[in-house]
């Protein structure tokens, strides 16, 4: 594998609207409603929103490749677009993904360093994010490298209001 990745710009929308529904989608809908998880797939990955994320110099996308093939993307944000903990001091991974057909060659760990070696260059104390109680494989991952649960918070998908647990890492 030959692993990079690079910033999103506002040329990449189509591309960052397929890959956020595609892995949204292979993640999670088995485990929501029906009409709860197209009201969600269609809030949050809408064009305009992406846009407008996009936009916000406190979000950062991230394209993953392996040679020159799109296999993940993640989100991180930083100061006000943080959406919750708000910290100056912290990076929010509010969004990490692999695509299916690439999931179990280490990708996450590889993009998980790869934030962390980030954190430290934004001179960031710790990264937090959110991941859904009901997701024990995501839950052992974040754990396995070195993240502690401090908090819950609400997460809704569509009219279901669910929880995620917040977990955190020192950066050193």
């Amino acid at each position: 594998m030959a692993l990079h990745f690079r910033e999103c710009t506002r040329t990449d929308l189509d591309t960052l609207v397929n890959i956020s529904k595609t892995t949204f989608s292979d993640a999670f809908e088995k485990d929501n409603g029906p009409e709860d998880f197209r009201a969600y797939i269609n809030e949050a990955f809408c064009p305009e929103k992406l846009a407008n994320e996009l936009a916000n110099k406190d979000s950062l996308f991230h394209f993953v490749y392996d040679h020159e093939e799109l296999v993940g993307y993640f989100k991180l944000n930083i100061d006000a677009a943080q959406t919750d903990v708000l910290d100056p001091n912290a990076l929010e991974i509010e969004r990490i993904y692999v695509l299916a057909e690439h999931q179990g060659k280490k990708i996450g760990s590889w993009m998980l360093n790869e934030i962390i070696v980030k954190a430290g260059a934004l001179s960031k104390n710790y990264i937090w994010l959110g991941v859904w109680e009901h997701n024990p494989k995501a839950i052992q991952f974040y754990q396995g490298h070195g993240f502690a649960k401090f908090g819950e918070h609400p997460y809704h998908v569509g009219s279901d209001k669910q929880t995620d647990w917040l977990l955190r890492l020192e950066v050193q």
